[in-house]
């Protein structure tokens, strides 16, 4: 790796006099918790740029490296950096706190800023007056938090010992666990509105009760595995993560209406959580793409896509939170086959890359004569060659003999053909934009013909 460049080192440092300069003004004032939110994440940005340059050796000497393969010369870099990403993420989440409660410290501590004020007998008895301090807001940070950082060891876990996919793949409902219990104790809505063609058998809300928490413990399992799904050329992991929070953003901006919406303080929440995960990703993405010259390893994975998991359901809106992951539930779904052995699943199923041409060609994966497909799947799988949802090959006798992996990357190739690492990683990015945006409209819009009010 190498030191920081001038050109670097002064806009990094220009940045952050900019952002220490608003954190100064905002704690002179009430705290201003979004303009601090934003300068913590500018903040974040400059420490997880400069981080991954400085410790990249360091992760190389303690055998965290690999070879991009999809690279006519492949040469060992650093692997597993999202790690630095992640602590520097949760550092950035304490230090936020004092800003997000500095209104609320005051008055506990001087009688909202009058040092002169004389205190009641019953102030005297309360303790300096911490009823009223929001501790159900600071649990929420708290549980958030812990969920998080524990997602984030499961990912150094796996980049460590590569487990295996069956052995990890519900560990994050137990990680989660702190946080539906206090998603019990703080809300404790398990109601869904029911669609009005519904609603003479159903009525307008239905109870799900216990399933509505196995419902959350799915959200929690999801999106973390699926942007590790989800992944295998330059910068996907990053981009991808960067899209969906951008998009959930948006969606958050929408309640934070003049009026005061009764959500505001929900999706101001999330995007307090979101802004510095915006902040560490940028970084990390301007080393991670094409070509790229760090890993992420499963942690940053892991730890995103807990992020996602906690804002969609500590935010209380994780159904909408599914709309802008339709790409990852297609790839999901998409990959079933192989992911439970009904079809032969290698070990990695990235795109190929064709040294000759310095093109990414769709995997594929061929199937043994002695260990056939049954026959049921192999006519399922040449009605899918049939519909262009993969690329198959069959021998004289009708049996299929390989065929390109299952996932969305090498589906993308077959759709468009051989293409370069970046404009792969692009071509799918936009897909995820359209598709989110296009899932925000259908949220807010089309959703009135089944469900008469849109909750903004």
């Amino acid at each position: 790796m190498r030191d920081l460049t001038a050109t670097e080192t002064y806009s990094l440092a220009v940045l952050s006099a900019a952002c220490l300069s608003i954190l100064v003004n905002a704690w002179k004032s009430n705290g201003e918790p979004l303009f601090s939110s934003l300068a913590i994440s500018g903040l974040a940005f400059v420490f997880s740029y400069a981080l991954v340059l400085w410790t990249g050796d360091v992760f190389i000497k303690r055998g965290y490296k690999g070879r991009d393969m999809s690279k006519k010369s492949p040469v060992e870099i650093p692997e597993s950096m999202g790690l630095v990403c992640a602590l520097v993420y949760l550092l950035a989440i304490i230090n936020f706190l004092p800003f997000a409660f500095k209104s609320h410290m005051v008055e506990v501590t001087s009688g909202a800023g009058n040092k002169d004020r004389v205190l009641e007998a019953q102030d005297i008895e309360n303790g300096r007056f911490l009823h009223r301090f929001p501790l159900e807001k600071l649990a929420s940070y708290g549980f958030a938090y812990a969920t998080i950082a524990s997602e984030t060891i499961l990912g150094i876990l796996d980049d460590s010992f590569d487990m295996r996919w069956r052995h990890k793949f519900f560990i994050p409902a137990f990680a989660a666990l702190p946080m539906l219990g206090l998603y019990f104790v703080d809300f404790g809505v398990t109601h869904v509105v029911v669609p009005l063609p519904f609603r003479p058998y159903l009525g307008e809300l239905l109870d799900l009760g216990g399933f509505y928490y196995i419902y959350m413990a799915a959200i929690c399992i999801f999106c973390p595995n699926s942007i590790n799904m989800l992944a295998g050329i330059n910068g996907i992991e990053v981009a991808q993560s960067i899209v969906i929070a951008l998009l959930i953003v948006v969606n958050d901006i929408l309640y934070l209406s003049p009026e005061g919406h009764p959500a505001a303080e929900s999706h101001l929440f999330s995007i307090y959580l979101l802004l510095p995960l915006i902040g560490v990703s940028a970084a990390l993405l301007m080393h991670n793409w094409f070509p790229a010259r760090v890993f992420v390893g499963d942690t940053y994975c892991y730890f995103a896509g807990m992020v996602f998991a906690v804002v969609g359901i500590l935010g209380h809106f994780s159904k909408t939170l599914l709309l802008l992951f339709i790409p990852q539930i297609f790839n999901f779904v998409y990959s079933v086959p192989q992911l439970f052995h009904i079809v032969p699943c290698p070990r990695h199923r990235l795109p190929k890359f064709n040294a000759r041409t310095g093109l990414l060609e769709p995997s594929i994966v061929t199937f043994e004569e002695e260990k056939p497909l049954r026959p049921l799947v192999g006519e399922v799988m040449k009605l899918l060659h049939g519909l262009k949802l993969m690329r198959i090959k069959v021998d004289d006798n009708g049996r299929v003999t390989e065929s390109t992996n299952f996932t969305l990357l090498n589906l993308w190739l077959v759709w468009r053909g051989p293409l370069r690492e970046d404009r792969l990683a692009i071509e799918v990015l936009i897909m995820q934009s359209t598709i989110g945006l296009l899932g925000l409209w259908v949220r807010h819009s089309l959703a009135l013909l089944l469900f008469t009010v849109d909750n903004r």
